[in-house]
């Protein structure tokens, strides 16, 4: 072997040597990579906003990859978890779906019974009423007696949403031609008897039936003086 070759050979094994360090150094970056990112694992980003109490379904989300490490520890990660849930609050579209905001939908309970009336639509919280929500039910009554005054009642504090029904439009009253066609949507409540009562009484009986939608923690408790207005008494 010549000068020549034995040049070549050395330079032959100093490319290779270069190779697999440079090869070696890829992996050495990979694996870094590899350990600060770590295992891919399934999660699930809200495709749109969700109102607060509105019940879950699968086709409000979308499944995407994430770093395992990059989620937080009360992330959902199987969306059999929203089965029978509704949402705490407003969720935000990209969000990404974790336990703390969905609760199990309200269900009765022992000494509760459902109860569905309908509700004017216009006289309703149009759109804002939802399951899981809670509401107050006010009544209009006219006075018993011709030149008594008419009467504002809060028939109901509290009030669970259980279902909320599609829109309805109902025919006018046959005994009054000129009443308009109106939007009435069925509301489900869970009320002890009597409240279911109140309620029955209310629909059947008042001139409007109005919901008011109460937040989430406030203090629903009306003193009984507060819970009958009339204008005449307001000062």
């Amino acid at each position: 072997m010549n000068s020549r070759q034995r040049r070549g050979v050395i330079l032959l094994l100093l490319s290779v040597v270069c190779a697999l360090g440079a090869f070696a150094g890829v992996l050495s970056v990979i694996s870094d990579v590899e350990s600060k990112v770590g295992p891919e694992v399934t999660a699930y980003r809200l495709k749109s906003d969700v109102p607060p109490y509105t019940a879950l379904s699968t086709g409000q989300f979308e499944k995407i990859e994430m770093p395992e490490r990059w989620l937080s520890d009360n992330a959902v990660t199987d969306l059999r978890e929203i089965q029978g849930k509704i949402a705490v609050t407003t969720l935000k579209a990209g969000s990404l779906l974790q336990s703390d905001m969905i609760v199990r939908q309200p269900a009765l309970q022992p000494g509760q019974q459902e109860v569905a009336i309908m509700i004017d639509a216009a006289t309703g919280v149009a759109g804002k009423i939802t399951p899981g929500a809670a509401v107050n039910v006010y009544a209009t009554f006219e006075g018993a007696r011709e030149g008594d005054p008419d009467q504002s009642k809060i028939i109901v504090t509290n009030a669970k949403v259980l279902d909320v029904g599609e829109l309805t439009a109902l025919n006018p009253d046959e005994s009054n031609r000129t009443q308009q066609p109106t939007d009435a949507v069925p509301i489900t409540f869970a009320l002890s008897a009597l409240d279911a009562q109140r309620v029955t009484y209310a629909e059947s009986f008042a001139k409007r039936v109005r919901l008011a939608l109460v937040a989430p923690g406030s203090d629903t408790t009306v003193p009984e003086r507060e819970r009958t207005y009339e204008l005449a008494k307001d000062k």
